[in-house]
C-alpha cells in the first residue's frame, strides 16, 4: 500500500524555522532559565523601532498593545496577533465541522498543528501589510519604504513565533501568555507608581516635572497630589480605577480554586485514590485570549482605508476623531467603553454610550462561551481525551466500569457545562472590568492575573528541591 503524500502546506513548513524539542528532561531552574530569557529578549525586542517609521504615542492602539503583546513602532507591533488569528480560524473551522478533523487523534492533531504554524506564518505578512497599507503606522516615504518596513514586521512576527515556541519548548507555560501578562503587568507598574508626566520627553527635564497643571502618570501619585490641594473629585476619579483593578484581582483569584472534584480509585490497589478537578473555569483564559484578539484585529480592519470628512477621519466601519478614538459607525460601538464608570460619575454618558456598553457585555460573553465550548473540543480537553488519560495512569471513577466508555459518560455530564459557563463567567467578567476602567484595561488585568495564577499552579506542582531558594519562598514552600 503506498503512502499518502504529504500536503503542499505540510512541504511548507518542513522549511518554516523552528525550535527542536530538548532531548532530555530539562530540570525547573534551567527551564526558568530559558522563560527568563525570552522575556527579556521580547521586551528588548520591544523597544527597537522599525526603521521608516514616524515616532507616535500610538495611544490609540493601547487596548489592542495589551490585548495582543504588542507594541507599536517597535518589532514588536505585531505581538501574538498572526499566532492567535491563526488559532481562532481554525478553532471556528474544526469546532464547526467545516474542516473534520478529530484532534484527538494523533493524525489529524499533526495537521491541526502543521496548519496552525503555516497560518500564523501567513499572517505575518497579512497582518503587516494591514498595519502598513491601512495606516495604523505613520510611514512616510515611497511604496519601497513601506515594502521594508511590512518585511521588518514580518520578521518581527516570525521572531515572537520562534521565541512562543522556544518557551513551549524549552521554558515553563507559553510564549502567548508570557507576552500578554508581561505587557499588561508593565502598563499596571506605570499607570501606577510613575512620578512622570505624560508630557515627558527623553533629555529634556523641564517636561518631567510633576506639577498640579502638568501631573503624573502614576494614579498614586495623581492621589496624593489632589489630596493636597483638596480636590475630591479627581480623588475620587483616581481611587476607582485601584479598587476596581483590586477587586478584580480578588474575584479571579478566588474562583480560580472553585473546582468540581471526581473521585477516582487504583484500578490495581485498592484503598488508594485521589480527586481529578474540573475547574469552573476549565478553559482558563483562553477565551478571553482568543475574543479579545477577534476585538482587537476588527478594530485594525475598522482603521484601513480611512478618508477625511468634517473634520473626522472616517472608512466603511465608522470615523474616528482627530486623537483616534472612534466616535461613530461599527467601531464606536465595538470599542471598548473602558472610562464609561468615570464619564457615568464625572460628566453623564448618553444612551449611545449605554447602548455600547451593551454590546460590549454582550459581545465578550457570546465570543468567550464559544470559544470555550470549541476549544475543549479542539484541545483534548473533551470528555473522550480526559477518559482516556485517567485510563492510561490506571485509575477509575468508583462505582463505574473501568473501561473509558463509561468514565467517559459521567465526566461529559460536567465537562460541557463547565466549558459553557465558565466561558461565559469568564466573558462576563472581563466584560465588567473593562466597564469598570480597571488599570491596564478590564481584559487586560484579567488575563495577567489569570496567567501569573497558571504560572503559580504550574510550579507549585513541580520539584521544588532543585528550585532556586527564592522560587521556594515565593510559591510559599
Amino acid at each position: 500500500m503506498e503512502e499518502e503524500k504529504p500536503s503542499l502546506v505540510t512541504r511548507i513548513t518542513r522549511y518554516i524555522p523552528t525550535v527542536k524539542r530538548p532531548s532530555y528532561r530539562q530540570s525547573l531552574n534551567t527551564r526558568l532559565k530559558w522563560t527568563g530569557l525570552v522575556l527579556i529578549a521580547y521586551l528588548a525586542l520591544s523597544y527597537i523601532p522599525v526603521y521608516g517609521v514616524e515616532p507616535s504615542t500610538y495611544e490609540q492602539f493601547r487596548y489592542i498593545e495589551l490585548i495582543l503583546g504588542s507594541r507599536f513602532g517597535s518589532l514588536m507591533t505585531l505581538g501574538i496577533s498572526p499566532i492567535v488569528t491563526a488559532g481562532i480560524i481554525l478553532q471556528l473551522l474544526v469546532g464547526s465541522k467545516i474542516l473534520n478533523w478529530d484532534t484527538t487523534k494523533e493524525e489529524d492533531r499533526k495537521k491541526f498543528q502543521t496548519w496552525n504554524k503555516f497560518l500564523s506564518v501567513v499572517f505575518c505578512f497579512i497582518t503587516a501589510a494591514v498595519y502598513v497599507f491601512g495606516g495604523a503606522l505613520l510611514v512616510l516615504g515611497p511604496l519601497s519604504m513601506k515594502i521594508i518596513v511590512l518585511l521588518q514586521l514580518a520578521a518581527g512576527g516570525l521572531m515572537v513565533i520562534l521565541l512562543d515556541d522556544l518557551v513551549s519548548k524549552w521554558g515553563i507555560g507559553s510564549g502567548v501568555s508570557l507576552f500578554i501578562a508581561a505587557g499588561v503587568a508593565t502598563q499596571i507598574l506605570i499607570r501606577l507608581f510613575s512620578p512622570l508626566p505624560a508630557t515627558c520627553k527623553p533629555f529634556q527635564f523641564s517636561t518631567c516635572m510633576p506639577s498640579v497643571g502638568n501631573a503624573p502618570v502614576g494614579l498614586v501619585w495623581q492621589f496624593f497630589l489632589n489630596a493636597l490641594i483638596g480636590n475630591r473629585s479627581l480623588m475620587l476619579q483616581t481611587l476607582l480605577p485601584i479598587l476596581f483593578t483590586a477587586l478584580v484581582f480578588l474575584i479571579v483569584v478566588y474562583i480560580q480554586d472553585i473546582a468540581i472534584e471526581i473521585p477516582l480509585s487504583f484500578t490495581a490497589l485498592r484503598g488508594f485514590g485521589r480527586t481529578w478537578p474540573l475547574k469552573l473555569l476549565y478553559t482558563s483564559n483562553i477565551p478571553v485570549i482568543l475574543a479579545g484578539a477577534l476585538i482587537a484585529n476588527f478594530q485594525l480592519l475598522g482603521r484601513f482605508g480611512l478618508t477625511p470628512q468634517n473634520g473626522l477621519q472616517c472608512g466603511m466601519l465608522g470615523c474616528y476623531d482627530a486623537n483616534g478614538n472612534p466616535v461613530s459607525g461599527a467601531v464606536f460601538y465595538l470599542s471598548t467603553p473602558s472610562n464609561f464608570l468615570l464619564q457615568l460619575i464625572s460628566t453623564g454618558v448618553t444612551s449611545a454610550d449605554w447602548i455600547r456598553v451593551a454590546i460590549h457585555i454582550a459581545l465578550f460573553a457570546i465570543l468567550c462561551t464559544i470559544f470555550s465550548v470549541f476549544w475543549v473540543s479542539t484541545s483534548g480537553m473533551d470528555a473522550k481525551s480526559v477518559a482516556e488519560q485517567i485510563e492510561a495512569i490506571g485509575m477509575q471513577i468508583p462505582g463505574y466500569r473501568r473501561d473509558a466508555k463509561s468514565m467517559e459518560a459521567v465526566l461529559s455530564k460536567y465537562i460541557q457545562p463547565l466549558a459553557f459557563l465558565g466561558g461565559l463567567f469568564v466573558g462576563l467578567l472581563a466584560a465588567f472590568a473593562d466597564i469598570t476602567g480597571t488599570i491596564g484595561s478590564g481584559t487586560g488585568i484579567l488575563l495577567a492575573v489569570m496567567i501569573i495564577y497558571q504560572y503559580y499552579e504550574q510550579l507549585s506542582m513541580e520539584n521544588l528541591e532543585e528550585a532556586h531558594p527564592l522560587i521556594r519562598k515565593l510559591i510559599g514552600e
